[in-house]
């Protein structure tokens, strides 16, 4: 409960509709409630005596409270719906805005699909929750307590039938709910994994029909939506259990309850109006337990839904602002002192392990080694993508945790390893590194990074649509405009994470030679190849995490063997290897 407690009070801003809505229901009953009544002394005393006055009038009443509960339930609707949806909405909105407060490390605790499902299928479970459940939630003990005590005015021996089938109704619910509740959780977790495999599949779609994988694919998401359906039907097999029960014992009720009233009648203790009245309460009671039921059922499913929309909203970002931040970088120094670094801390080995190093303001500086020798991570430590284990990174002469996050950010740029592009034009792109830029600025970013080429070609230019994640254009161009996105940044430290590996040679020497410009900016290149790095003013060797060689390209060349090794591999085809 304290689940639904945190999560719906995302609905505070809708609180008034949700009073109106409430209020409407209480007034509903009251309408109902009353039909009753004047439906015994229409019966009683109307029909026996012929009184066609008497009939109208309650018949007229009757026809009044009919229509006012119908539209009190009309006004309901509008009031819930607008509650529900707005509660929902603002829900969607906090669960995105806690995602984007994540760091690097929060991620990894839930996968994309996991996520999207998050924010979209529980958040409608808990709208439906709300949509239908909201009524039979208020209503249900209300016309409970008000039927139960109009039938007990009618009759008290009767209302002893209440007092058997009470019991057994809340057994049979029980047991109900405590079957149901766990197949839940395994249900919206089926729609996690039949979410993530529609994301691979349509990501990887080009993929899928370049290896000729088509049937592969159909096989792995057969399993996934067996799965899902495996599990709804276990879940749904279990939960419909509910009516037929509640039926049972409600028919047995109504039975007993004419049996023995047709008894008082008999024995003249009662009439056919009261027993008539007595039964309506009846029905309108067990109709709210039934109500209830079906509602507590409900209850059960958002329960799940809520507890996951709760890990996302309270999971808190690994990496927070210092209590007094500096927002001013002096320089794009960096210097790592014996830093180690573990993704997890249950991790049995370092990712990074013992790093010192020095790299000056302005310097570019060239980081290469083997696949997992931890390039990037070592990199994403400078713009606190991920603090380090142990030890300190300090980015113009400061402790990075001491300054404000947004403004070390601001100041280092990086071009990531896997290169991302939004759905919009190629200018909506670009903006994302500077918003005020002008054309002027965003063409000299373009010819830098050597975009301009391909860009004059096209017939829209900046303003060209770049479709879905960047479709329309090939893995260099791609990497082109990212890099020009990063250079609009202006930032104090360049970081490039192998950014120019679908360039060809000719493309990349021009981009080197436009970062060569940038004698106030501190470059580093992780790179495949040696061409791309040679010219830095230093060349960092890692291997398998530890700080293997640090030296220019003669020095390295001439005394460290890994480097020649990987020198004479693609300069000579290791033919002297």
């Amino acid at each position: 409960m304290q689940d639904l407690r945190l999560i719906f009070g995302y609905g505070k801003p809708y609180r008034r509709d949700l009073l109106a809505a409430v209020g409407l229901i209480f007034l509903e009953c009251g309408f109902e409630m009353v039909i009753p009544v004047l439906m015994t002394t229409l019966i009683d005393e109307g029909v026996p005596a012929r009184d066609m006055g008497i009939m109208m009038r309650q018949g007229g009443l009757m026809a009044l409270c009919a229509l006012m509960s119908l539209v009190t339930g009309l006004l309901y609707a509008r009031y819930a719906a607008r509650y529900a949806n707005g509660f929902a909405a603002e829900l969607r909105l906090a669960e995105y805005a806690a995602v984007q407060r994540f760091d690097f490390a929060n991620l990894d605790h839930f996968s994309n699909a996991s996520l999207v499902t998050r924010m979209t299928t529980d958040a409608t479970v808990l709208l439906n929750a709300v949509n239908t459940g909201l009524r039979p939630l208020v209503r249900s003990p209300l016309m409970l307590t008000m039927g139960l005590a109009m039938a007990f005015v009618l009759s008290p021996r009767l209302t002893v039938v209440f007092l058997v089938t009470a019991p057994v109704l809340a057994v049979l619910l029980a047991l109900i709910v405590s079957r149901v509740a766990p197949l839940y959780g395994r249900q919206q977790q089926a729609v996690d994994h039949l979410n993530s495999r529609i994301q691979e599949s349509l990501t990887a779609i080009r993929a899928v029909k370049a290896f000729v994988r088509g049937d592969w694919e159909n096989e792995q998401f057969e399993a996934v939506n067996d799965e899902l359906s495996a599990a709804s039907t276990d879940t749904f097999r279990h939960a419909v259990l509910n009516t037929p029960s509640f039926q049972a014992v409600m028919y047995t009720a109504i039975l007993c309850i004419m049996w023995f009233g047709g008894g008082f009648i008999l024995q003249g203790t009662m009439t056919v109006g009261q027993l008539t009245g007595f039964l309506s309460y009846v029905l309108q009671v067990l109709n709210s337990v039934m109500m209830f039921s079906g509602v507590f059922l409900q209850m059960t499913r958002s329960l799940a839904s809520a507890r996951r929309i709760r890990e996302v909203l309270t999971e808190q970002p690994d990496l927070a602002n210092a209590a007094h931040p500096v927002t001013d970088i002096a320089d794009g120094a960096i210097d790592f002192e014996h830093v180690s670094f573990k993704y997890h801390a249950g991790a049995e080995k370092n990712a990074l392990s013992d790093i010192t190093l020095h790299i000056p303001a302005g310097a570019t500086v060239g980081i290469i080694g083997g696949t997992g020798s931890a390039k990037t991570t070592l990199v994403q430590l400078i713009p606190r993508l991920y603090d380090a284990t142990t030890g300190t990174v300090r980015v113009g002469g400061r402790d990075v945790r001491d300054y404000d996050l947004a403004a070390l950010r601001d100041a280092v740029g990086i071009v990531l390893q896997k290169n991302l592009l939004f759905s919009g034009t190629i200018r909506e792109n670009l903006l994302w590194g500077d918003p005020t830029a002008t054309d002027d600025q965003l063409w000299a970013a373009c010819r830098a990074a050597r975009a301009d080429e391909f860009l004059q070609n096209m017939p829209q230019g900046l303003d060209t649509d770049m479709g879905q994640g960047g479709v329309n254009v090939s893995g260099g161009q791609k990497q082109r405009l990212c890099i020009a996105r990063t250079l609009l940044k202006h930032p104090k430290v360049l970081i490039f994470d192998d950014s120019t590996s679908a360039v060809d040679t000719a493309t990349e020497s021009g981009i080197r030679h436009a970062l060569a410009q940038l004698t106030d900016v501190t470059k580093l290149i992780i790179a495949q190849r040696i061409s791309s790095v040679q010219s830095a003013d230093l060349i960092v060797i890692l291997e398998d995490g530890r700080l293997h060689a640090v030296g220019t390209h003669a020095q390295l060349l001439a005394e460290d063997p890994i480097y020649q090794e990987i020198y004479h591999s693609q300069r000579k085809g290791g033919d002297e290897a």
